[in-house]
């Protein structure tokens, strides 16, 4: 895990323990390499192989169905949710519905702290100048924050969402942090989920009968049109596809979906 500094930032781990985590990555892959997206789950949960585990969720688009499967095996897990402060109203009214209706245990809500938005951001612009510095500032920066102690997190990406993802693993490694990254549900396509939210009658985002099949922060989130890519309408007319909170295997940010 990554150390923290007197002035806040971090170092990665020394080359050893990388080299441990390596190990122990490649370990989780051949154990659950054929298993579900719950043993993956049970086993990030309950195999100490793992550690100390939380989940991100953005209770977007599809998030529910990984949320449900999560307070299936354990609700005390940790749900780290991070609340921009440039949300649409309606995320935030759903993230409440699917927390009580889960009966998740323990919801955190990260927020970057009002006083360096104040000062990195005073005219709430900054998603028109700078989006990939708006996403640091209101994403990553608290995200990290919270991931302190945390020996990795489960996240909700799956292979079929783009080319990057297409050899995705059920365990990954941030180099950057020595953090195990889990991917329950990286072998789903989009007709497993939606059959899984159907057959548990989950409540779908409010947004997506709208015409919001991927949703962030209002301001860089538009409709998408029928026959468009479900991503099209996430920073429309951008060179960015994704919010970056991940990290790929070089230890940089990659702009991944949250």
């Amino acid at each position: 895990m990554e150390h923290t500094l007197p002035d806040g930032g971090t170092r990665p781990p020394d080359p050893a323990e990388l080299e441990a985590k390596r190990a122990r990555v490649a370990t989780l892959n051949a154990r659950y390499r054929h298993h579900s997206a719950t043993a993956v789950l049970q086993g990030a949960l309950r195999d100490p192989e793992a550690g100390k585990i939380a989940m991100v969720s953005s209770f977007g688009a599809e998030s529910v169905a990984l949320l449900h499967l999560v307070a299936m095996v354990d609700r005390k897990t940790p749900v780290l949710f991070i609340d921009t402060r440039l949300l649409f109203a309606e995320t935030l009214t759903y993230q409440q519905d699917v927390a009580e209706r889960l009966h998740l245990e323990d919801l955190r809500i990260l927020r970057t702290d009002q006083a360096l938005v104040d000062k990195t951001d005073p005219y709430t612009a900054l998603n028109m100048t700078d989006q990939d510095r708006c996403c640091t500032l209101r994403k990553t920066v608290p995200l990290e924050a919270a991931l302190q102690g945390f020996d990795g997190w489960i996240t909700g990406r799956k292979r079929y969402q783009s080319p990057t993802r297409a050899n995705m693993e059920f365990f990954e490694l941030e180099e950057a942090t020595g953090r195990i990254k889990v991917n329950p549900l990286a072998h789903w396509g989009p007709d497993d989920v939606r059959a899984y939210m159907e057959e548990n009658r989950l409540p779908k985002h409010p947004l997506v009968a709208q015409g919001y099949p991927s949703i962030g922060c209002a301001p860089c989130t538009s409709k998408v049109a029928p026959g468009e890519d479900p991503r099209a309408g996430r920073w429309r007319g951008q060179d960015k596809v994704e919010c970056g909170i991940h990290f790929g295997a070089d230890g940089k940010a990659s702009r991944s979906a949250s």
